[in-house]
C-alpha cells in the first residue's frame, strides 16, 4: 500500500458571494455539498494529513480509497458551509490557518475576506478537524532571510498552541512555495509533515515535507471533481497551471538571487 496514490484536495474559501481577492479559488456552499456527496458514494475515506502521514511514516496499511480535504488561510465559509456538511457525512478534514488573518487578539488585518474567528476555529477543531500551521502573515517563505523565516513559524506555531492547547503537526506552505532551506526549517519547528501544491497527487515518495495537492475551484465541475477523486486526467487538467508556474518560479529565483547580492554588499 506503500505505493497508494493520494489526492490530497486544496480548497480556500466556501462562499456564496466571494469578493473578488478570493472568487477564483472559492468554491459555491452547494457545489461543496456536491463534491462531499460524491465522495461519500465513491466510497472514499478522508483522512486529515497527520493521519496520512502517519500511515506512510510507519508503514500502515491505508484504508480503502484515501482522501484528503484540505482548506487554506482560515475563510469564515469553512465554519458556516463546509462543517455541516463534513459532520453530516462523518469525514475528516484539516484545516491549515494563518494566525495573523484569524479575527481576534493576533490579526494583522491582512485577511483577504471574511475571516475564522478563534472560536470559530476551536469549534472546527473539536468537530474533528485537524489544524495545522500556514505561517502567520503568509508570506512567500523561500523568499524570505533565515530570521523572518524563522519568526514566522515561530510565532504563528505558539499562537496555534496556545489558541488550541495542543501543538499543531502539520504544515502548509503559503501559495505553494518552499525550498531545501524552507522545508529544513519547517521540520526544525517541530512539524512532522508539511503539503506543497503540485497539482498531482499525494504519494509516500515525495516525503512527508513536500507532499502535492490539488486545487479545486469555482470553476472546478463535477466531471472534473470526479477525474480528480480517480486520479484521471490531473496532468492534463492542470497543465495550464504547470507551465504557469515553471515560469513564475524562474521569476522568483532571479528576485531571490538579486537580492542576496544586494544583501551581500551591505
Amino acid at each position: 500500500m506503500t505505493g497508494t496514490a493520494v489526492p490530497i484536495l486544496m480548497y480556500h474559501a466556501v462562499a456564496a458571494a466571494p469578493n473578488d481577492a478570493t472568487r477564483a479559488l472559492s468554491v459555491a456552499p452547494e457545489a461543496f455539498a456536491e463534491q462531499m456527496a460524491l465522495i461519500g458514494e465513491l466510497g472514499l475515506t478522508p483522512l486529515t494529513t497527520a493521519g496520512l502521514a502517519a500511515h506512510w511514516r510507519y508503514r500502515r496499511p491505508l484504508p480503502a480509497r484515501p482522501v484528503l480535504i484540505t482548506f487554506d488561510d482560515g475563510y469564515e465559509g469553512v465554519h458556516r458551509h463546509a462543517l455541516p456538511v463534513l459532520a453530516e457525512h462523518g469525514f475528516a478534514a484539516t484545516l491549515f490557518a494563518s494566525t495573523g488573518w484569524i479575527r481576534g487578539p493576533h490579526d494583522t488585518g491582512g485577511g483577504l475576506d471574511a475571516m475564522l474567528d478563534w472560536a470559530q476555529v476551536r469549534e472546527l477543531a473539536d468537530n474533528g478537524v485537524e489544524i495545522g500551521g500556514h505561517s502567520h502573515s503568509h508570506p512567500q517563505l523561500d523568499q524570505l532571510d533565515d530570521a523572518a523565516l524563522d519568526a514566522e513559524l515561530e510565532h504563528s506555531t505558539a499562537i496555534l498552541t496556545d489558541e488550541l492547547g495542543t501543538r499543531p503537526e502539520s504544515f502548509a506552505y503559503p501559495y505553494g512555495y518552499s525550498s531545501r532551506r524552507v522545508r529544513r526549517a519547517v521540520r526544525e519547528a517541530g512539524y512532522t509533515q508539511a503539503l506543497a501544491v503540485g497539482n498531482a497527487l499525494a504519494r509516500r515518495g515525495q516525503g512527508p515535507y513536500a507532499l502535492r495537492r490539488v486545487t479545486v475551484r469555482r470553476s472546478t465541475g463535477a466531471a472534473e471533481f470526479e477525474r480528480l477523486l480517480q486520479g484521471r486526467s490531473v496532468a492534463r487538467d492542470f497543465a495550464r497551471d504547470r507551465a504557469l508556474t515553471k515560469g513564475y518560479a524562474l521569476v522568483r529565483r532571479a528576485r531571490q538571487v538579486c537580492r542576496k547580492a544586494i544583501r551581500s554588499r551591505v
